[in-house]
C-alpha cells in the first residue's frame, strides 16, 4: 500500500497544506490498516496454522479494524482542523458519481464479503468466484486485459499462488514438529509458573507480539509464533477467535514499531527519508493505534460479540 498508493497520497497531503511530519506519519501508519479486513492473506494463513475458521476471523476482525481506522481518521481530522486546512463540501452527487465509475471494482470485495461472511460459499469457492469475476471485468468490461495477455497473467498469478502454498506447507510442517516435540506444553508450564492472571497474560502477550512483530516478517511471525501462542490462550481462557484478532492487531502495530518495522522500512525507501525521521513522525499514530489494540485486547465483545449476535459461536 505504501509503495503503490503512498506516492499518490503523500504529494496530495502536502499540496493541501498538511505538514511533512503528519503526512509521512499518516501514509506510513495507514499502510497496514487493512490487515484485519477480507481478503487479507495474513488472516487466511493464521486460520490455516491455528485451525480457526477463516470466516469467523474475518467477521470478528471487522469491528476492531473499523475501530483502528476510526481512531486514525479522528486524529487526522483534528490535525486538519487545528492546521486550518481548507475543507471541501461533501456532495452526495459527487459520491454517487464516483461510485458509478468504480461500481465494478467495488463489487468484487463486496461480493466476496457477502458470499464468505454469510456462509453462502466456502473459502475456496469464494476465491474461485473472485478470480473468475475479476477476469470477466478486466477482459470484457474494462478491457484493460486482452485475451492474448491472459495466459501470461495467469502464469504470474500461479507463481504467486505457488509461493503461498509453500508458506502454508512450511507452516503445517513446523506446527506438527512443535506439537510432536511438546514445545507448546513446555512453554505453557513455564508461563503458568510465572503468570496467573489472564489480564497479565494478555498484556505480556501484547508486548511480546509487538516486539517480535517489528523484527519478523508477518508470514514468518504467523508460522513461528501461532503454534506457541494458541495453547497459552486456551489455558488462560481466551477465545481462539479473539486471540487471533489480538495476534493480528499486534502484528499490524508492529509494522510501525522501531527500529525495523516493515512500514518504516518501506516508507524510508519510498520517500527517501532517514529512519530516525520516521521514528518521530509515527509516534502519534503508534500511541493512537496502541490504545486501540489495548481496547481490542480487553474488550472481547468487539471481536466475538458480532459472532455471538450472528449465532456463529
Amino acid at each position: 500500500t505504501i509503495i503503490a498508493l503512498g506516492g499518490i497520497v503523500y504529494p496530495i497531503l502536502l499540496n493541501d497544506g498538511y505538514s511533512e511530519k503528519f503526512s509521512l506519519g499518516l501514509v506510513t501508519a495507514a499502510g497496514s490498516l487493512g490487515l484485519l479486513f477480507p481478503p487479507c492473506l495474513a488472516v487466511v494463513l493464521y486460520s490455516v496454522v491455528s485451525n480457526t475458521p477463516a470466516d469467523q476471523l474475518f467477521i470478528a476482525g471487522m469491528v476492531p479494524g473499523m475501530l483502528l481506522l476510526t481512531l486514525v481518521s479522528i486524529y487526522g481530522i483534528s490535525v486538519g482542523l487545528k492546521s486550518g486546512i481548507a475543507r471541501q463540501t461533501f456532495k452526495w452527487r459527487e459520491l454517487l458519481a464516483a461510485g458509478r465509475i468504480a461500481k465494478w471494482d467495488l463489487s468484487i470485495p463486496v461480493a466476496m464479503v457477502i458470499l464468505f461472511g454469510t456462509g453462502l460459499a466456502s473459502l475456496l469457492e469464494t476465491s474461485a468466484f473472485a478470480c473468475a469475476y475479476t477476469i470477466i471485468i478486466s477482459c470484457f468490461i474494462h478491457r484493460d486485459l486482452s485475451m492474448k495477455q491472459l495466459p501470461a497473467t495467469l502464469v504470474k498469478a500461479a507463481a504467486l499462488v505457488g509461493a503461498v502454498l509453500i508458506l502454508l506447507s512450511c507452516a503445517m510442517g513446523l506446527t506438527s514438529y512443535l506439537v510432536d516435540a511438546q514445545i507448546p506444553d513446555r512453554l505453557l508450564e513455564i508461563v503458568s509458573e510465572q503468570i496467573h492472571s489472564p489480564l497479565l497474560f494478555l498484556l505480556t502477550l501484547n508486548v511480546v507480539l509487538l516486539v517480535l512483530g517489528s523484527v519478523l516478517e508477518i508470514f514468518s511471525a504467523i508460522i513461528v509464533l501461532t503454534p506457541l501462542v494458541i495453547p497459552l490462550g486456551v489455558a488462560f481462557g481466551v477465545h481462539p477467535v479473539h486471540l487471533g484478532v489480538i495476534f493480528l492487531a499486534n502484528l499490524e502495530l508492529g509494522f510501525l514499531f522501531p527500529p525495523v518495522g516493515l512500514n518504516l522500512l518501506l516508507s524510508s525507501s519510498r520517500f527517501g527519508q532517514p529512519m530516525i525521521v520516521l521514528y518521530r513522525d509515527v509516534i502519534p499514530f503508534l500511541v493512537i493505534l496502541g490504545l486501540g489494540v489495548l481496547l481490542i485486547t480487553y474488550v472481547p465483545a468487539l471481536s466475538v460479540g458480532v459472532l455471538r449476535l450472528m449465532g456463529r459461536i
